[in-house]
């Protein structure tokens, strides 16, 4: 599993100024909300006044007022159906709001990871970038759309109450807001204790995430070398490590509402008993002390509310903050305002490496000094043990990574001054590791050249010898592909992979392998069909069966970064050297040599 990279979760003042900015182009939602929110709880507040009005109509035998109680239970009635649709109204602008912010997030950690160097992306598990885009993001939108819809609302219901509360009886509002500050100060406490278990706890659910996408993957590999027990042991631990840190997590959040439930408890029994002497000595009615209690019940449920929206909302900056990490990630080097966009036709097909120096880590040198000039149509085999450089030249040519030191031009352009997207249409790869998008065969061939007719799509097919298997398929041309190829062999998958580059016919090409997965039979006729297609093309062949690169017209021997040897097959055999180990080694049982 790759190891991540560690980073700093970033201070809740900032993610909340971010998030904000995300929100801002849905501020009209975010208006309309604060008004029906605020509609909401005025017409909700006006019901308990209401009520005890309507108590008090009916004190004493045969003094009961129909009329004004027929009036009170209209408007009681009127009240109730507004605050029903301002509710209604107040959460489907929410809903829109924070899905709407959901999807533009998740589109920028989208964008911004097509624009990551690939040094980021072999760095980073796999499984935790999708836990910050899909998982964190989820919980972020949960945590969310709980504060508008709960804080808000919260925060005007309290204020509401007070003013009703004060608007009755000035005395026992006061004993209600003196015991209110030990709420507050207690729901705060326990909020500050479960915010570290929270942060821990988003960084161990990617960790698990990574690992069980390493599992899927690696699947067969495992079950192959017998180390099931060895996974489940691995994931059992970090399942325990997620398991405790949830269970503080939760428990510091769940003792909020308790805790803030018993501090509202003594508040409103605080009310009963000083309401209940007012009431005895004519300091308040009967219906007033009804609609005071129904008050300080809705005085202090919010509390409660709040108290468990802050623990979420907590959880939910946590979750922003890890894609935040992600969205500022050091992006590919742009290209400079001044690049050239070099069109296929004005590719030569010249490549001149020049004194070029690259490694992936500084205390690590790979390729030291290297130079070379390859003229236009030539076919350059790359050959060498494992290690040695051969896909990281590979790497450098494209520009997935830049050289440390020295220049590659092609065309007499240096490539830091092409466009990248114009540097990578003049190269067609073919690589060891096949990739396949889901979708149609036609989809997959077509990926480079997604207007092609369906005659040129079946003639490349032909000619990579893919149409005969395709043919045999349920929907032919339109069988779909999962995931990755799934449904198909690791040679068919190569076949289709061969068979874009073939439909596509850049100016040059890169073949990594191409033949790895296919059989010999097949291979023979690949070559052949290579052969046409390179013919007056540049092009670059990594191979690790000899066989496949005698024709080559320079075959370069790589060894610790450096080229130590390079000439034709003939050349190379006669100098005895590295190649001539090479060769031997392979075709030893054949006739000695050649």
């Amino acid at each position: 599993m790759k190891k991540e990279k560690a980073s700093s979760i970033q201070p809740s003042g900032e993610t909340l100024k971010r998030v904000l900015s995300y929100i801002k182009p849905y501020r009209i939602n975010l208006i309309l909300s604060l008004l029906f929110a605020l509609l909401s709880v005025g017409t909700q507040l006006v019901v308990p006044i209401l009520t005890g009005s309507a108590i008090d109509e009916m004190i004493g035998k045969g003094a009961v007022d129909f009329d004004s109680l027929g009036k009170i239970l209209l408007i009681i009635g009127v009240s109730i159906a507004v605050t029903s649709l301002s509710q209604w109204v107040m959460n489907e602008c929410n809903n829109r709001m924070t899905f709407s912010v959901s999807r533009d997030m998740r589109s920028a950690a989208i964008e911004k990871i097509q624009k990551l160097p690939l040094s980021y992306l072999d760095s980073h598990p796999t499984g935790d970038l999708v836990s910050r885009v899909i998982s964190d993001v989820d919980v972020f939108t949960d945590g969310l759309l709980m504060g508008f819809t709960q804080l808000f609302s919260g925060v005007l219901t309290i204020i509401g109450t007070v003013g009703f509360m004060l608007y009755i009886n000035i005395p026992i509002t006061i004993a209600v807001i003196v015991i209110t500050p030990l709420s507050i100060l207690t729901a705060g406490f326990i909020a500050y204790k479960s915010e570290k278990y929270f942060r821990r706890q988003s960084q161990i659910r990617g960790s698990q995430t990574a690992l069980i996408n390493e599992m899927v993957e690696g699947n067969r590999v495992i079950k192959a070398f017998g180390q099931q027990k060895k996974v489940i042991e691995s994931f059992d631990e970090i399942n325990e490590q997620l398991r405790q840190t949830g269970l503080r997590a939760v428990f510091y959040s769940s003792i909020t509402n308790p805790v803030t439930r018993f501090v509202n408890s003594m508040v409103y029994a605080a009310v009963t008993i000083t309401g209940a002497f007012s009431a005895i000595k004519g300091g308040i009615s009967i219906g007033q002390l009804s609609s005071f209690l129904s008050y300080a019940n809705q005085y202090t449920k919010p509390f409660n509310e709040i108290s468990g929206v802050v623990t979420e909302l907590q959880n939910a900056l946590t979750c922003a903050s890890r894609l935040f990490q992600l969205l500022d990630e050091k992006e590919e080097i742009p290209d400079s305002p001044d690049a050239i966009s070099l069109s296929p036709e004005d590719v030569t097909g010249q490549v001149e490496i020049k004194n070029v120096n690259f490694s992936y880590s500084p205390e690590r040198p790979l390729i030291e000094n290297m130079n070379l000039t390859v003229k236009p149509g030539q076919h350059i085999a790359i050959v060498g043990p494992t290690g040695c450089g051969k896909t990281t030249l590979i790497n450098l040519l494209m520009r997935f990574y830049d050289v440390n030191s020295g220049s590659i031009s092609i065309s007499g352009h240096e490539i830091k001054n092409l466009t990248r997207s114009s540097l990578r249409s003049a190269y067609g790869m073919v690589l060891q590791d096949t990739w396949l998008k889901r979708g149609t065969i036609r989809e997959n061939i077509a990926y480079g050249k997604p207007d092609a007719t369906m005659e040129e799509i079946v003639e490349a097919a032909k000619r990579a010898h893919a149409h005969s298997f395709i043919t045999r398929l349920p929907g032919r041309y339109d069988s779909i592909v999962t995931e990755d190829g799934g449904n198909l062999s690791q040679g068919q998958k190569q076949l289709l992979c061969i068979a874009r580059v073939m439909l596509y016919l850049p100016p040059m090409l890169i073949l990594d392998e191409a033949t790895s997965s296919i059989d010999t039979r097949t291979e023979l006729q690949i070559q052949d069909a290579f052969g046409h297609m390179m013919a007056g093309r540049t092009s670059f062949i990594v191979a690790h069966r000899l066989s496949t690169i005698r024709e080559a017209d320079m075959i370069l021997v790589m060894k610790d970064g450096h080229i130590i040897e390079h000439g034709t097959h003939e050349s190379l055999l006669a100098l005895g050297g590295f190649y001539h180990t090479l060769y031997n080694s392979q075709f030893e049982n054949a006739d000695g040599a050649e």
